[in-house]
């Protein structure tokens, strides 16, 4: 795992653009993440893009997780979250832009035909993630399976409270989900983990230095080959190691 540690948020959005804009210029399958931390690098690849830099045609994106029971119109379906902050301002064609199916009368066979369309489209080439407080990637919450495929998933009452910003109440968030599973996230060919915050800084700890645990999900990212975690100095605070983190992402030392 290599750990990039920056000064500020802005800083981490440039680096994981960096990062990501690779792919895109390759034509990668690109998994895509909701939630307040990713937009920032949205909004410097969206930048990038209208330069004149970069291109998404050709590219396909696959979204982590959806909510169950809101449809795929709803303003706080990620279905419509991931197109309004990222892909409408882009050259994707919509068709190339998949999220779980949460509107589905059937959300498990709802979820393995995702699996389906991950594995038709090759597989995914780079995965952004970001990091609850209580240790999820995707909805995976503490005590998912580390071997998990997509899946049907009650939401964690932390994670409810912690989504409700986006609604007019904690009343109105959705109790459940369809969420990529911590093994289907598992078999994309890089991680690429974004973080900042002070809120964000037991997570941060646990995931990079604590031991690889169910209790917490995003621990599994210790298990990956191509795996790059961005934090800012607030998100960094509790880490053993981080001036060796600083000296590896300098140099050329194995992380």
């Amino acid at each position: 795992m290599q750990v990039i540690i920056r000064g500020s948020e802005d800083e981490v959005a440039r680096a994981a653009a960096d990062v990501f804009s690779s792919y895109v210029r390759a034509g990668a399958v690109l998994g895509v993440a909701t939630g307040s931390t990713p937009v920032g690098t949205y909004r410097e690849l969206i930048r990038r893009h209208r330069a004149g830099d970069l291109s998404f045609a050709g590219t396909q994106m696959f979204a982590l997780d959806e909510y169950a029971g809101l449809s795929c119109d709803h303003p706080q379906s990620y279905a419509q979250t991931i197109r309004r902050e990222f892909a409408s301002h882009v050259d994707i064609a919509d068709s190339d832009v998949h999220v779980p199916n949460g509107a589905a009368a059937d959300l498990v066979q709802a979820s393995r035909e995702y699996e389906e369309d991950i594995d038709k489209a090759g597989g995914i080439d780079i995965q952004l993630l970001g990091v609850g407080t209580n240790g999820h990637i995707g909805f995976n919450e503490p005590g998912s399976s580390l071997n998990s495929r997509t899946r049907p998933m009650p939401l964690h009452p932390q994670t409810i409270a912690d989504n409700a910003r986006f609604f007019d109440s904690a009343d109105e968030v959705p109790r459940r989900c369809i969420t990529q599973g911590l093994g289907t996230i598992q078999r994309a060919g890089h991680l690429l983990l974004l973080a900042t915050g002070e809120k964000k800084a037991d997570a941060v700890a646990r995931l990079v230095e604590g031991p690889v645990s169910a209790s917490c999900p995003a621990s599994v990212l210790q298990l990956h080959p191509t795996a790059t975690v961005i934090v800012d100095d607030a998100a960094a605070a509790q880490l053993v190691h981080r001036d060796f983190y600083a000296v590896a992402a300098d140099g050329d030392v194995p992380a």
